[in-house]
């Protein structure tokens, strides 16, 4: 049995100069990665939501319209794409900018294809493990929300039948088990019943 080879990287390379998106997206495609182009925030906000989900982007910070940095926020905040930024300017102002917005790298052009595949190869490792920390994060949220309506549950048992803690909960979980239900299921159709006879 033979393992399927791991797809390419799959990168949005976002800038207004043609020369220079041109010039980067054919050696970075040389190096092996799938690349997508756009000019601007806006044509990359076109890409995104026509469907497009990149495992990292590259953007320039200074361009027309929206620009690199607006971009950046909605990267982080509502698609959770990791990015690099790229610009002209290294001043400290611009640096402190990108790395506020969450760049995981910040490169100054011109740019040598040797240093920036180094750079992109350890933004994304750095992003699967946000990515996997943020996975575990949101499990752990569910499991503390999962709890809390079963606490609930428990005590709206306990105060409908006059049973103690224990007792409650192997009713609720007893009823999950003969309905062939999982136990949160059964808890949050027992604070909902008790919300609408209450409503």
């Amino acid at each position: 049995m033979t393992d399927t080879p791991a797809r390419p990287a799959r990168l949005l390379l976002v800038d207004d100069d043609r020369l220079i998106l041109g010039t980067l997206a054919q050696g970075l495609r040389h190096m092996g990665y799938e690349v997508h182009q756009a000019e601007s925030a806006e044509d990359a906000e076109a890409l995104l939501s026509s469907g497009l989900r990149p495992d990292m982007a590259l953007l320039d910070v200074h361009m027309p319209g929206a620009g690199g940095l607006w971009l950046a926020q909605r990267l982080r905040e509502i698609e959770h794409v990791p990015f690099v930024m790229l610009s002209a300017y290294g001043d400290a102002s611009t640096v402190a900018q990108a790395t506020r917005s969450g760049a995981l790298a910040y490169l100054v052009k011109p740019l040598a294809l040797t240093q920036i595949q180094p750079a992109i190869e350890t933004a994304l490792q750095r992003a699967l493990e946000i990515g996997e920390l943020r996975r575990t994060r949101e499990q752990l949220q569910s499991a503390l929300d999962g709890d809390r309506i079963i606490n609930v549950a428990t005590g709206l048992t306990m105060a409908q039948y006059k049973l103690p803690r224990q007792r409650a909960f192997e009713l609720l979980r007893s009823a999950a088990r003969a309905q062939r239900r999982k136990l949160i299921d059964v808890a949050q159709e027992t604070v909902q019943a008790f919300d609408d006879a209450h409503a």
